[in-house]
């Protein structure tokens, strides 16, 4: 526990944290990955050179500060957090690291206004928030590896069968090398896979949502091919696309993740998607026609047309279920979309158009896909008085803001 003196000098760092943190954020990365490179070969290069880790980050310190006296408040948060933490494989002996050189970066930003007091105060508070995060992690790793078909850390994965679902998205389905059973996960769930690059000096792990119902006996990922073989981003998925063919093995982590598919429920359920981000409702619309085959549920998903849009056909053989309605958008169908009817609604998808096609006041709201489209759907059912309690969303990537 903390003492009342140090709690209000954290605490009254946050306006400063507000104004600094960014700036914090990316020295702390520029220190620890100076004196640790090998810390490289787990966090994401991509979202480090996009600014999105550093944005991330300084958003769950400056919560963290306004919260050290109920940190209980922000348990979700960190409960998010963990989830990526142990799927990533970040272990109790990276907390000190971390701490040193969260410290170092305030010194340096802060100057002369970081005084002793100030960062003997947050070297308390930190040691309060890293211990909350390891207990929150330690539970998640030992439920992952003792839950039937668990295991810890990575396992050998081989790639069954490898599908191009459009010109940009390509389909892995994954079963164990070991041909021992597999972990259950719930719809809206990731993976971690951890890749060696030939000719990289560190190893690339990124998450992908699980795109197919729990209880197969494989695991299957949709990935979509990121432009560009410059940014880290473009490497790793290229590298999917290109290199890795059936037969390979991959490394991978056990599901993990808090974006998921609330079952208990029977509300009506709309599953909303821009471009990849139909992944996770692919596993969520296969899910329900599974075990809940009484609940309405609205499939929605934008592309910009049918050459782009994978898994279009599994759709389209769901939607003849009597609980199932689908709306494909498209805002640049081609002619051969157009001759075939391979969309609903040319353009984007609307408040207005919400409002007359979905039970706005009774359903529930997922959605996924880039942040443009995530931002405009946020807005939309805020402005139709939706319960935020009944909208849910998942960023691939550090959480970023939507309002």
């Amino acid at each position: 526990m903390l003492d009342q003196k140090t709690i209000e000098i954290v605490k009254s760092t946050v306006p400063v944290l507000e104004q600094h943190g960014e700036a914090i954020t990316t020295k702390f990365y520029q220190l620890m990955f100076g004196n640790h490179p090998e810390l490289l070969n787990i966090f994401n290069h991509a979202n480090q050179k996009q600014g999105r880790q550093q944005r991330a980050l300084a958003s769950a310190v400056y919560a963290a500060a306004a919260y050290i006296d109920n940190l209980e408040a922000i348990l979700p948060v960190v409960k998010q957090i963990a989830h990526k933490h142990r799927s990533l494989g970040i272990k109790p002996e990276h907390y000190p690291i971390v701490g040193k050189h969260l410290l170092l970066a305030i010194k340096d930003v802060l100057g002369d206004a970081a005084t002793d007091e100030i960062i003997d105060a947050w070297a308390k508070a930190y040691g309060v928030i890293a211990d909350a995060f390891i207990g929150v992690e330690a539970e998640m790793y030992a439920e992952a590896k003792n839950q039937k078909g668990g295991w810890e850390d990575f396992r050998r994965f081989i790639v069954d069968k490898k599908i191009a679902e459009s010109d940009v998205i390509t389909s892995f389905y994954l079963k164990p090398v070991d041909h021992k059973p597999i972990a259950d996960f719930r719809p809206g769930q990731y993976i971690s896979i951890k890749l060696e690059i030939e000719g990289e000096k560190f190893t690339h792990i990124r998450q992908y949502s699980l795109s197919d119902a729990p209880g197969k006996d494989y695991y299957r990922i949709s990935v979509k091919r990121e432009a560009g073989m410059l940014n880290p981003d473009g490497k790793v998925s290229n590298y999917l696309h290109d290199s890795v063919e059936e037969g390979e093995i991959l490394q991978i982590s056990a599901p993990a993740g808090d974006f998921v598919l609330d079952t208990n429920k029977e509300t009506p359920v709309v599953l909303l998607s821009g471009g990849v981000g139909l992944t996770p409702m692919m596993s969520m619309l296969k899910t329900v026609v599974d075990v809940q085959p009484e609940r309405k549920v609205t499939f929605i998903h934008a592309a910009q047309n049918g050459n782009v849009h994978a898994l279009r056909d599994e759709v389209e053989e769901l939607a003849q279920l009597e609980n199932v309605t689908s709306y494909f958008f498209y805002d640049s169908p081609t002619e051969e979309d157009r001759e075939n009817n391979r969309f609903d609604v040319e353009g984007y998808v609307t408040r207005e158009w919400l409002e007359e096609k979905v039970p706005v006041g009774e359903a529930d709201f997922y959605f996924c896909g880039p942040v443009p489209f995530m931002k405009a759907i946020n807005g939309f059912l805020l402005d139709l008085e939706v319960n935020e309690d009944c909208i849910h969303f998942e960023f691939f990537g550090p959480k970023a803001a939507l309002v």
